[in-house]
Formats: structure tokens, C-alpha cells, sequence
């Protein structure tokens, strides 16, 4: 698993089960219940890079909405409604992508 060693199993699945109906997603929710909040810098740089399909170094809208499928191949796609909100709650410079920065300022203030 990805995040072995990061996140357990069972947070996964319950994160990933609190946001299963479409425009039910939220940041703070998924990273409170996934164990996001409160782990290292180091730690959550290594999620960063899983979630970074690309390895261009920001997570961008297209990665954005395939977040959830990260977690777990099953999950469905954020819908676009989402997507943005999860894009606007972390992109604080205004590039239209977050950075790896900006992601561990996400979590631990989402």
C-alpha cells in the first residue's frame, strides 16, 4: 500500500466511507478521519509525492479530483464543485496547482 507505514487501513476506509455521495467531500473531514492531521512534514511530503501522479511537484486540478482513488482504486472521482473548493483551500498563491508546501499547510489547517 501507498501510504503503509503513514495511514492505516482502517482510517482510510473511513474517511474514504464519510465522503461517498457526490459534493460530500471535505478536506477537513477526510484528513481528520484518514489520520492526515498531525502527521510530520516528512510524512505528509510522502503522501504528497503518491498523490502527485504526474511527479511535476504540485498536485494539480486533475490530480485533485482523482484524489480519493489514491486511497483506495474504488473511490469515486471528486465532482468538479469539489475539485475547485479543494483546489481554492490550498492553492494560497494563486498558481492554480498546490505545491508540496501549501499541501502540509492544507492538512494541518483544513
Amino acid at each position: 500500500m501507498a501510504f503503509s507505514g503513514i495511514l492505516n487501513d482502517a482510517d482510510i476506509a473511513a474517511a474514504l466511507k464519510s465522503c461517498q455521495a457526490a459534493d460530500s467531500f471535505s478536506c477537513k473531514t477526510f484528513f481528520a478521519k484518514s489520520g492526515l492531521q498531525g502527521k510530520s512534514k516528512d510524512q505528509l511530503t510522502k503522501v504528497f509525492e503518491v498523490i502527485d501522479q504526474d511527479k511535476s511537484g504540485y498536485i494539480e486540478e486533475g490530480e485533485l479530483k482523482m484524489f480519493m482513488q489514491n486511497f483506495d482504486g474504488k473511490a469515486r472521482v471528486l465532482t468538479d464543485k469539489e475539485t475547485l473548493e479543494f483546489l481554492k483551500a490550498g492553492d494560497t498563491d494563486g498558481d492554480g496547482k498546490i505545491g508540496v508546501d501549501e499541501f502540509v499547510v492544507l492538512v494541518s489547517k483544513c
